[in-house]
């Protein structure tokens, strides 16, 4: 698993982003800014991994880089994992359907922290671990049973099986 997340990392080395959305520049910069965000708030290694890899699929796809990296995430990760980095932009793009559909549900904490992080991983003056730090942090002493493919199920609701607002 190590190598396989690292890899998917380093993907995004040097991938463009929109500066008028992104000034940090590269998606890999971006990720590990979210990554750190996520670490000084919570000791929950699933939200960790989401806030990691949110943006893998950048380096395949941009239109649907969550869609592309939730595939590609589901042979590596828990389905937890998985259907966060599936969601990231709902609460963009559709925020009060989005919000309507999970109230009250961890989803919704768990997407809304990931969507602050991504929001405040955006500043190009950042201090970031390098790639193979974040990944070794990230697994280090962690449950594996938990971010493994076996692991953490994914939550209820599926935004994709509901009808869009």
């Amino acid at each position: 698993m190590h190598q396989e997340l690292l890899d998917l990392l380093l993907a995004l080395d040097r991938v463009p982003q929109d500066p008028r959305w992104h000034p940090e520049g590269d998606a890999l910069f971006h990720s590990l800014q979210v990554f750190d965000l996520a670490r000084r708030e919570t000791a929950d290694r699933g939200l960790w991994a989401a806030a990691l890899l949110h943006d893998v699929g950048k380096a395949f796809a941009s239109a649907d880089h969550a869609e592309e990296g939730a595939d590609v995430l589901a042979e590596l990760v828990c389905p937890r994992v998985v259907w966060l980095v599936r969601h990231h932009l709902h609460l963009l793009r559709a925020p009060a359907a989005t919000k309507r559909r999970l109230r009250r549900t961890l989803a919704l904490a768990d997407l809304t922290r990931l969507r602050r992080w991504d929001l405040g991983g955006r500043s190009p003056a950042a201090t970031v671990l390098r790639p193979e730090a974040a990944v070794e942090l990230l697994l280090d002493g962690a449950d594996w049973t938990l971010l493994s493919i076996g692991g953490e199920p994914a939550p209820a609701h599926d935004l994709r099986k509901e009808p869009r607002a």
